[in-house]
């Protein structure tokens, strides 16, 4: 054991009282990087062993250890007259001011609350060393009778161990205080950082909107008028290539929508209000009819589906899950499509059930992630985007969201608003 050169420790060394190997380690460099002469022991009693054949100068116990804790340690030591004068520092998380009564039992003389700093633990330790002689000049044990929370407490410390270890706490308050600003000033920073990136998003999701959408609207509408004319004297190969373009702007579009709706699905803050689910789909289903004019679909809404809800966040939600439902039955021979509801622990768990296409469960670890797709764009159109935007509205409203399919066999997705 090296000779410390910042403490007259005499013939003696630092006991440090640590069950955690990890802890234990870290005391462990702390000394060997400061020179100080030390002995680690894992718990309470292969600790005292240690004391009987040489008593420690100064002694830094862990509080919660195997067997007996820091504080039954503690009084063990103060009340043999032996190792009664030697400091112990107790390590602990300080949560409860009870803490602090059970040190003051114990006889402790100081706390260092963990995570430590080292330079505070060794000016706790000097502190402790230089004003070991004038603890032992000076006794002034008195017990001291204390009622705490309902509780009758018996307080064998000194005068000067109180005011070391109530010091040390009100230290460690300070230091704890100090943190807790810092923290306080980065997170407003933080804050504010996100308020403007916010604020950029915004200014970006009207640009996309407006110069990327106004483009598009002209390619698709040209396209569309040369198309449609009956006296245009393109040939065939060059109508497939209008088509093909005409097909391309339109996803292009519905990308960009529905990156527009996924955006600020995040972002805007839900007004909850009585919502009819069932008019709301109905309304949706009509729609979808048009959409898909090539198939009759079986579809039934439960009559009166309500809850509590955004509406306009709610009709997105509905639009994409019943748009899924059409689309992905679309090529099935009589395509049925149910929207109902079940009691899920005493809450409403409405489902949306189809027969169409289907998924394999087994590889749809990120059905919700967007841009995420199970199907080819030869198969069924889409951006793969209306599912994380589904749950995006989910979360916000406290929910869940999950799915059931099989492939060929169709889905069904089961939902919660609370």
């Amino acid at each position: 054991m090296k000779e410390s050169i910042l403490f007259n420790l005499g013939e003696g060394y630092v006991l440090g009282v640590e069950d955690s190997l990890v802890q234990a380690k870290k005391l462990e460099h702390f000394f060997k990087k400061h020179d100080i002469r030390y002995i680690i022991a894992p718990n309470a009693e292969e600790a005292y062993e240690a004391i009987i054949n040489s008593a420690p100068a100064l002694i830094i116990s862990d509080i919660v250890m195997p067997g007996m804790d820091g504080y039954q340690f503690c009084r063990m030591l103060k009340s043999d007259s032996n190792f009664c004068n030697v400091p112990v520092i107790l390590l602990t998380s300080l949560q409860d001011t009870n803490d602090i009564i059970k040190g003051l039992q114990a006889g402790a003389d100081n706390f260092i609350t963990k995570p430590y700093e080292e330079n505070y633990l060794l000016a706790r330790m000097q502190h402790l060393l230089d004003n070991k002689t004038q603890r032992e000049a000076k006794p002034d044990n008195n017990d001291i009778e204390l009622n705490f929370r309902g509780k009758r407490y018996t307080i064998t410390s000194s005068k000067r161990q109180i005011l070391e270890l109530l010091l040390s706490v009100y230290e460690t308050a300070v230091q704890r205080n100090e943190e807790l600003i810092a923290i306080k000033s980065k997170l407003e920073k933080s804050n504010e950082d996100l308020v403007q990136a916010n604020k950029d998003l915004d200014s970006f999701s009207h640009t996309v909107s407006h110069d990327l959408k106004s483009p598009l609207s002209v390619i698709i509408g040209f396209t569309n008028v040369i198309l449609d004319n009956p006296e245009s004297m393109i040939n065939e190969e060059e109508r497939s290539y209008l088509k093909l373009i005409n097909e391309s702007s339109l996803e292009m579009a519905q990308l960009i929508k529905d990156l527009l709706t996924f955006s600020q699905s995040g972002r805007v803050e839900i007004q909850q209000e009585s919502v009819n689910l069932s008019e709301m789909a109905n309304e949706l289903i009509g729609s979808l009819r048009i959409r898909y004019p090539d198939k009759t679909y079986d579809v039934t809404v439960e009559r009166d589906l309500n809850s509590k809800a955004d509406s306009k966040m709610i009709r997105v939600l509905l639009d994409n899950l019943l748009g899924n439902a059409f689309k992905y039955s679309s090529k099935t021979d009589f395509p049925k499509i149910y929207f109902g509801r079940k009691e899920y622990y005493g809450n409403d768990l409405f489902y949306i059930k189809d027969n169409g296409a289907g998924i394999d469960m087994s590889k749809a670890d990120n059905l919700f992630q967007p841009f995420v797709r199970y199907h080819s764009g030869m198969e069924f159109s889409g951006t793969g985007v209306g599912l994380s935007t589904v749950k995006r509205i989910i979360d916000k409203h406290g929910g869940q969201i999950w799915a059931e399919s099989e492939v060929n066999k169709g889905s069904t997705f089961y939902f919660t608003l609370k």
